[in-house]
């Protein structure tokens, strides 16, 4: 089934990161509209898939996730302005019935990401 999920870990504490929001736009050259947002939940993925079935399409995009405001949340002390606040990723789906799954491992200074499965 074609479809985009994410999820959040938190590589400061060793955990999932609940309470991330997380913005998802479709990127057409220049433009650059807002699909959809979303906050994680306790085991740090949305509740649903991104896109899937009948709003799932090929093409280029980005997900914003507001990891500063997670960490700030927490009661971390961040410098301001922080080294990371939003961490844009932007990416290509090309398969029509591809899974596409991007998950963002965060700390206040440092991230990674992948296609997982």
């Amino acid at each position: 089934m074609a479809r985009l999920s994410t999820h959040v870990l938190d590589t400061m504490h060793g955990r999932p990161a609940a309470g991330v929001t997380i913005e998802l736009y479709a990127l057409d050259g220049d433009a650059r509209r807002l699909v959809k947002t979303v906050t994680t939940n306790g085991d740090g993925r949305t509740d649903a898939p991104l896109l899937a079935r009948e709003t799932y399409k090929p093409g280029q995009y980005e997900l914003v996730f507001h990891i500063g405001a997670y960490f700030r949340s927490l009661g971390i002390t961040l410098p301001s302005p922080g080294f990371l606040d939003t961490v844009p990723l932007r990416f290509g789906m090309a398969e029509a019935d591809g899974h596409y799954h991007v998950p963002l491992l965060a700390s206040p200074w440092s991230y990674s990401t992948y296609r997982g499965s």
